[in-house]
């Protein structure tokens, strides 16, 4: 008989592995798969160990290294598990009793988990609905954001499967509230377009001085409708690429001086100061490194005062580093934008960025370069006194 219940433990066992290969193939999910044959196994060994689950008070008296092999098993996920008999907690894995706290063995699931949603779903004796995840808001920390799956095992006790979705949450907010600033941002200077062009069809495009007016704000906003495509490609092409780091020789010296060159036709040239030193090539994308540049130096041109100083250095940073500084004597900005700067949209003043030309992705196609560069970014700013930019770029190893 011992061997007859070890070869049929053994079969089982296979069947559990092909059955969650079989819902990894049909679904795709690896985690659902995962726990699909966490909770198979555990079925088996419970049923070949010949006798019935001790009790929660018995549990709890176990001596170490005799815990119920199930407890052995659910310990090797990392996500939160628990595994329940009737409405108690019999077992948890260190996930579970980090998020839930380590007092929760032997306590009624819905006082353990404590969330209306989950105690309903878990009251439910109804496979199919037990089957459906449901989402739990507030669970751990008030922003943190779970998916709960329930999965039956043979025995009659279930395993409680907890999904962090906090990270994929906040990536789905971010992508839906870009597509809407995007809009919103094209909308705007594609209806002003409309209007005008809808009025010189009329009775305005007789009159040559009205007619260059309207032309002449045409111009503008289709310009500016230009600057917010090209930039929301390039974020798009830095993105896609931020996971290959640039191996390229660029003299960051030499580019910084071709860059104040292209600016010199701005109204405040005259105003640059720079402080050059005699650093290192560092690796980088010539062209990244470019618009970087522009973008940084452009936008201290534009919000600092007129007749101030903009102040552009560039010197080494111990052997390894490169630091670029860019300093205004502007307005400044309050401390509670600073961490939003690098956002997309994000504008502290929206009508002075829009009047200066600014599409809102200035600073997050920075941010992404110096991220791809495996760099540093440093925005640092006094109210009245101005705002200071620091960006620290890897030297080129030479191997």
């Amino acid at each position: 008989m011992p061997s007859f219940l070890g070869v049929r433990t053994a079969l089982a066992l296979v069947v559990a592995v092909i059955a969650a290969g079989v819902n990894l193939l049909l679904n795709g999910d690896v985690q659902a798969s995962l726990v699909v044959l966490v909770c198979a196994v555990a079925s088996v060994l419970i049923a070949a160990s010949g006798g019935e689950a001790p009790s929660v008070p018995e549990r709890a008296t176990l001596e170490p290294g005799k815990e119920p092999a199930i407890a052995d098993v659910i310990e090797a996920i990392a996500e939160p598990l628990l595994v329940i008999a009737g409405s108690r907690v019999e077992a948890a894995n260190q996930g579970a009793r980090e998020l839930l706290g380590h007092h929760v063995l032997g306590e009624d699931v819905r006082v353990a988990i404590r969330h209306p949603a989950a105690a309903e779903r878990l009251m439910h004796s109804d496979e199919d609905a037990q089957a459906a995840p449901i989402h739990l808001v507030g669970l751990g920390t008030r922003d943190q954001r779970w998916e709960m799956r329930v999965h039956a095992l043979g025995d009659g006790r279930r395993v409680v499967h907890l999904m962090d979705r906090t990270g994929s949450y906040a990536a789905e907010r971010m992508r839906v509230d870009f597509v809407a600033n995007a809009s919103h941002e094209l909308r705007t200077p594609l209806a002003s377009l409309l209007g005008y062009v809808e009025t010189l069809r009329e009775d305005a495009g007789d009159d040559p001085q009205t007619r260059g007016r309207f032309l002449k704000i045409v111009f503008g906003e289709a310009q500016r409708m230009q600057r917010l495509i090209e930039d929301l490609i390039s974020l798009s092409r830095i993105e896609a690429e931020k996971y290959r780091a640039p191996d390229k020789a660029v003299d960051l010296a030499d580019l910084t001086q071709q860059v104040i060159i292209e600016l010199s036709g701005s109204p405040r040239a005259a105003d640059l100061v720079t402080q050059i030193g005699d650093v290192a090539p560092v690796a980088g994308d010539p062209t990244q490194l470019s618009q970087l540049l522009h973008n940084v130096i452009g936008n201290a041109m534009k919000y600092g005062r007129d007749a101030t100083p903009v102040t552009v250095t560039l010197q080494p940073e111990g052997e390894a580093m490169v630091r670029l500084t860019v300093a205004d004597e502007g307005e400044g900005i309050p401390p509670q934008h600073l961490p939003r700067l690098t956002e997309r949209f994000y504008r502290v003043d929206s009508g002075r960025s829009r009047s200066l030309g600014g599409t809102g992705l200035g600073l997050a196609i920075v941010k992404h370069i110096v991220e791809r560069h495996r760099g540093r970014l440093d925005i640092a700013s006094t109210v009245g006194k101005g705002t200071t930019v620091s960006i620290l770029l890897p030297v080129l190893r030479v191997s």
